[in-house]
């Protein structure tokens, strides 16, 4: 029967219809009394409208996996919706969860139907992990350029969420399709790469048709106040006025570093900012100590790297005969374990398909099925041997955290420790979701021991475990930091010990002896390793410019002299970012924190 005191409410994404007391009569029925019972039911579902619409309270929070947010990220989150509108500079220190607070305004908005099309925009060694963190914990399924998923989609226009680095979608023909189209929500990872209005990332952000806009970066200001300016006119053209304007008033003359007038342009940024700091909010962690263990390869190890890197070399010299990501693969597994080279080598020797899609003649199949069976021969290595006599070692109460990059080097890793007494659980991405949590589980438990894979390190917090043992290391810093992160991060209370495993003579230890003794990369924050890199972002990829300088150094020597070089420019780099760092909270001090 028709109500003419009842208006019905369709809440989207989901289309729950809720039948609510039509507007003004929603005060009118506090304090009344309910008769029917029924009515009583109607008033608190119309009270809980009017909270969904006033973002009130975070409907994001049920629904999150695999976090749980600390109450400054809440705090963040509410007044980013709230206050700012979703359009914000969200500038926490280093470590303290921009990404979760990001994650949280996405969902929110997700779940109240006001975005339904998102684009990320990170640096290019952080899209992937943008994709797992946005997916495992949020829910949220974002996808990049290079996904099938993505062209599924149908490409820029049909994907939903999308995840990019900036250098690709600022770049034709990405940026005119990206321009063309209405983005409920964009969000911006190291949103400092934006302090430059003259830039094309700058200018390909303004030019976005966006009505929601999350800037994230630890440092606002690097060099000077204008780049300040240059982020909040992204986010509020005309908060801070025109800028000479806001030179006159707010930058003493001659020293473009030094803020006048502090407190009226702390009150201009209050409408857009939050910053949060670690000793704001005592998210101090705990220390956390590295060593590094140079291991001399045995005899038929050193053989097998020695000859298979000279062929690669020669590859690489000659530009056509291997690609250079199947080079990169085989270097990284030949410094993982020969059974890690081992099966990628017998795989292009015995398989055609494998061969026929690197396009490799007779000659390089018959060098990797003898590289192979060198390869698989080799029983017992170096890095097991000082593995074992490291875990040995340690007091029979501590659980170690050991990363491999490779499922056959864990394998190798899991037969040899078993072998010699130990208990290992095994973490990788081959497990279903229950054997991944059964491991965890048990690790948690009674087994001293847990081997991992790559998948270990995202998303998985095991503040339990104090040490950490790299048997191998990622070439890109980043998965390194990611790896660290899973035991030394916020509601760690000991302090924490990473080992790192390098064979000598080998690229590998190059790199450790490049962040650990150039960088001294673990005694730095979580995070601050990514803010250093990304003063090298210019230059190119970390990763690419190791590997580039490898492939052309052509004796010890030179790749010694490369090496030093590329120290010193991450140093320099190191000292800017440190720069930045003293800047920033001169500028600001404690005035933005979210609570």
């Amino acid at each position: 029967m028709y109500n003419p005191y009842i208006v019905t409410v369709t809440l989207p994404p989901s289309h729950i219809v809720i039948e609510t007391p039509a507007p003004g009569l929603v005060d009118g029925l506090d304090g009344a009394a309910f008769d029917p019972p029924a009515l009583h039911d109607v008033h608190l579902r119309a009270r809980r409208l009017k909270l969904l619409q006033g973002f009130q309270e975070l409907l994001c929070l049920p629904v999150l996996r695999n976090v749980d947010p600390y109450a400054h990220q809440t705090d963040t989150a509410l007044r980013a919706l709230r206050r700012y509108q979703g359009r914000a500079l969200l500038c926490d220190e280093v470590g303290l969860g921009k990404t979760i607070e990001a994650g949280m305004v996405f969902k929110e908005y997700v779940l109240r139907g006001l975005v339904k099309k998102a684009l990320v925009l990170t640096p290019p060694g952080l899209t992937e992990q943008w994709a797992e963190e946005m997916s495992s914990k949020f829910g949220l399924a974002c996808v990049g350029p290079d996904d099938e998923v993505f062209l599924q989609a149908g490409g820029w226009e049909g994907a939903p969420f999308v995840v990019a680095s900036m250098s690709l979608a600022r770049r034709s023909p990405h940026a005119e399709a990206i321009t063309r189209l209405h983005y409920d929500l964009v969000i911006v990872d190291e949103a400092h790469r934006l302090r430059n209005r003259a830039s094309v990332s700058w200018k390909f952000v303004n030019a976005l048709d966006k009505k929601y806009l999350l800037l994230l970066t630890a440092t606002p200001v690097q060099n000077d106040l204008e780049e300040l300016y240059n982020l909040v006119t992204l986010l509020k053209p005309g908060q801070l006025g025109a800028p000479k304007d806001f030179k006159g008033r707010f930058v003493e003359r001659g020293d473009p570093r030094s803020p006048k007038n502090a407190e009226a342009l702390r009150g201009l940024l209050a409408d857009c900012m939050v910053r949060n700091t670690r000793a704001q909010l005592d998210r101090r962690l705990p220390p956390r100590r590295a060593y590094t263990t140079r291991v001399a390869l045995t005899a038929p190890e050193r053989a097998l790297y020695d000859r298979v890197t000279a062929r690669l070399k020669d590859a690489a010299a000659g530009g056509k005969s291997l690609s250079r990501m199947l080079l990169n693969t085989l270097q990284k597994e030949l410094g993982s374990s020969p059974a890690a080279f081992a099966a990628t080598a017998r795989s292009l020797a015995d398989r055609p398909a494998a061969s026929a899609r690197q396009g490799l003649s007779e000659e390089w199949r018959a060098f990797f099925r003898e590289a192979a069976g060198e390869a698989e021969v080799i029983k017992e290595t170096a890095k097991s041997r000082a593995l074992a006599a490291l875990l040995s070692a340690l007091p029979s109460s501590e659980k170690a955290l050991v990363f491999t990059g490779y499922r056959r080097t864990l394998e190798d890793m899991r037969a040899f420790l078993e072998a010699r007494g130990l208990r290992v659980a095994v973490y990788h991405g081959g497990l279903s979701r229950a054997e991944k949590e059964e491991a965890v589980r048990s690790f948690e438990g009674e087994v001293p021991v847990l081997l991992s894979t790559e998948a270990g390190g995202e998303g998985r917090n095991l503040q339990f475990c104090r040490t950490l043992v790299n048997l191998d290391l990622p070439y890109n810093p980043m998965k390194i930091e990611q790896r660290a992160g899973r035991i030394h991060r916020i509601g760690q209370t000991e302090p924490v010990t990473i080992h790192n495993l390098a064979a000598e003579n080998t690229l590998e230890e190059a790199l450790i002896r490049l962040l650990d003794e150039k960088i001294h990369m673990f005694e730095l924050v979580v995070g601050e390793m990514d803010m250093i890199l990304g003063e090298l972002e210019e230059e190119g990829d970390f990763e690419d410019m190791l590997l580039d300088l490898w492939w052309k150094s052509r004796s010890p020597e030179e790749w010694s002299g490369s090496v030093n070089a590329l120290g010193d420019r991450m140093l320099e780099a190191k000292r800017r970012y440190l720069q930045a760092q003293d800047l920033d909270q001169a500028v600001f001090g404690r005035d933005f924190e979210a609570t």
